[in-house]
Formats: structure tokens, sequence, C-alpha cells
């Protein structure tokens, strides 16, 4: 993982932000082979990751993720309502698969644990030297699970207003900025479509996004990096009535807004950032494939169209690697 990571900061990448690692051994953790921040062990291997891509000029930023209802490895998740989650199980990710289960709601008491394991994850990621975190509240998985209404039908606190429903991801946020440095980052990502519900879009538009927008900002977030599924930025940066929600989330908080969503489309990358759409461009799936990806752009080179056929082996460093000796061999034949 060093050397994989450390590829990135390699080939041009001004920040990495890796891959969302769960947060207690409880019930965060989504799919297999899926990185942890909970242990000394831990924190001692991500130190050593942290140290390759500063070595290669990078700074790195960790995502920190609760799965929530989407576990593919907890037998008996937990959510914010005892509601299935709609569609399947992600093949190649988990030791389960087909439909979720009825997760187990939470308690007061268990919502509490959650909170404090992402603030002490995020301890243990910034004496690892991390640059910050990236509290992750997108995508369908636990802190988004409370923010949707079709998802969280809870009474208390932690349910019904808009308000309410981001009342966790609010106080992980501002926990966590009291309990690191003042130059640690604590950012918070956000998205409208679901890993397991694609066409999905906040139901109240630009009403949505200014309550969840300045929520985070008030809270503390230092950055809001606005995701995207497979509809891309062009789909999924805006409302269902057209209006771009970076550019709102920028106008409103002040804040640095990160981009995301096919911008490997180069044409469509710098109209977001000449336009003000966004400060920051973020590329996923293609830089899989292109991890030199700026160094191509600058140098004029073409980029590798991503495959899902690079899964082949599983989705793991080494089955990539053996994926791309095949690929290569194929080539020289």
């Amino acid at each position: 993982m060093a050397e994989y990571y450390a590829g990135f900061a390699l080939g041009g990448f001004g920040l990495v932000i890796v891959e969302g690692a769960y947060t207690d051994d409880t019930w965060a953790q989504c799919y297999a082979n899926q990185p942890g921040l909970v242990t000394d062990k831990h924190e001692e291997g991500w130190r050593d990751v942290v140290s390759a891509v500063k070595s290669e000029g990078g700074q790195i930023i960790l995502q920190l993720i609760h799965a929530g209802a989407l576990s593919q490895v907890i037998e008996n998740p937990v959510a914010p309502s005892p509601i299935r989650p709609v569609g399947e199980m992600l093949q190649g990710y988990g030791h389960r698969q087909g439909a979720y289960g009825v997760p187990k709601e939470l308690t007061l008491e268990q919502i509490g644990f959650i909170r404090t394991g992402f603030v002490d994850a995020a301890r243990r990621a910034e004496r690892a030297g991390f640059d910050g975190v990236e509290i992750h509240c997108a995508n369908g998985y636990l802190l988004d699970q409370f923010l949707t209404a079709d998802t969280n039908t809870r009474d208390d606190r932690y349910g019904g207003s808009l308000d309410n429903r981001l009342r966790l991801t609010v106080e992980i946020i501002h926990k966590v900025k009291a309990a690191t440095g003042a130059e640690f980052l604590t950012g918070v990502r956000l998205s409208q479509a679901k890993a397991n519900r694609q066409k999905y879009f906040w139901p109240n538009g630009l009403a949505d996004a200014e309550t969840i927008f300045s929520g985070v900002a008030n809270a503390g977030a230092d950055f809001i990096h606005l995701a995207s599924e497979k509809g891309g930025y062009k789909v999924h940066s805006y409302t269902q009535d057209g209006e771009n929600l970076t550019a709102f989330a920028k106008e409103l908080t002040g804040l640095p807004v990160i981009a995301n969503g096919g911008l490997h489309d180069i044409d469509l990358a710098n109209e977001v950032i000449s336009s003000e759409q966004a400060d920051f461009i973020s590329i996923g799936k293609t830089a899989m494939l292109n991890p030199d990806l700026p160094n191509r752009v600058a140098e004029g080179r073409a980029l590798k169209n991503f495959t899902f056929d690079m899964f082949k082996y599983g989705v793991t460093v080494e089955g990539q690697r053996k994926w791309e000796a095949d690929e290569a061999e194929s080539e020289a034949a």
C-alpha cells in the first residue's frame, strides 16, 4: 500500500485522499480487505504509507468511514433505523453477497460509541503523520444513512428534521477539530447518489444543500468534497433543477470545494476550475490506471481508459498488479 499510494505522489498528484478506513472494530467495516485505523498496528502501518507518500513530495488525507447497514463483513450490521437497504451487495467486495439484511437500530449509547470511534481514529491519523482526515458522509454509508430520510425514521434528536439527521456528522466534525491540532485538516465528503442508489438526489435541492453545507461549515469543516456516483459531475454535482452544487457550496460557505466525477475529462475539469465552480479536482477510477495522470496531462500523453476488468483477480492491490501483468504480457505478444 505504501508503494501504491506513493505512486500517485510521484505521478504528480498534489494530494492523495486515501480510501475509507473503518473507525471501530465492532460494526464499522464494510468490505473485505478494507483497512482500518483502530489499533496500534493499524497506526504503525499507516505511518509507513504516509512516509512513502511524503518522500515523493505528496500530501495525504485519510477518509474515515463507517459502513452502517451496507456492511458486507458484519453479520449483524447497525443503522439509524431498522430499514433494509435497497439493491444488492457489491460483487467482489465482501464475504457476504446478495440482498442486504435488516440492520439493528442504534441506541443513543451506541451512537456515542461510533462518534468516539471517529474521533479516536482522527487522533491516530494525526499521530501517523496524515495532513488531515475526510469525514465520510456520502455514498449511502452510515453518516449518509442518518442524513437520508428514507433510511432514518428516528424520532429522537438524530431523526426528523434535516438538521437533526445531520447532527451526528456535525458532532463528529466538531469533536475531531477539538481533538486535533490547528494545522490538521478536517474535511467532509458528501454526495447525493449512493453506492446502492445511484440515481438519488437530495429531494429539496438547494434548500437541502444550504442546510447541509452550512451545517458542516459551522461545525468547523476545512473543506467540502462533493462526490458523484456513475452519473458523474455533470449529473450529481447539480440538483434535479439544474443548480450547480459545488459553486453553491463555495459561495455559501467560503470553504475550499473539491469536485469529483468523470473529471479525467480534461476539458470539463478545466471548465469547472476556470468558471470557479470548484477549487480542486479529484480523480478516482481513472487514477487507478493512471497514477501519473497529472504528468501525462502536462506532457500531452493519452490516458489509459478505466475498465472494471482490472478487478478480475479481486479488489486488492495484488489483484490489480496481477491484472496489469497479464495486460502487459498480452501487449508484448
